[in-house]
């Protein structure tokens, strides 16, 4: 599902324009990233929290020239755990249904 399927789908529930309710649901996602972008974790109750997590420094290779070593320095990433209730929802799918969505692809 992209942000416009969103946008269609929340605007003929609620029969605000579609513009209107792309307005709101680009502004949640400002507010969210302006929120993690200073460093501060970001907790939607039910739906799960975005948290901020520093990634260690580590060898790795260059793919084009395997002997080749590089540091691959250490990084900040953002990393969402599941709420209560999405988590629920989730675990009531069953795997098979999974593989045939992603094969439609």
């Amino acid at each position: 599902m992209t942000k416009r399927d969103f946008v269609v789908k929340i605007a003929s529930e609620t029969g605000l324009t579609q513009v209107q309710v792309l307005g709101v649901v680009q502004k949640t996602l400002d507010y969210l990233s302006d929120e993690l972008a200073a460093g501060r974790g970001v907790e939607l109750r039910n739906f799960g929290v975005f948290e901020l997590k520093v990634r260690k420094s580590r060898p790795g290779r260059n793919p084009n020239k395997p002997s080749d070593e590089v540091v691959i320095p250490e990084r900040v990433v953002v990393k969402f755990r599941s709420g209560k209730e999405l988590k629920s929802r989730v675990e009531q799918i069953k795997p098979s249904k999974i593989k045939r969505a992603a094969a439609k692809k």
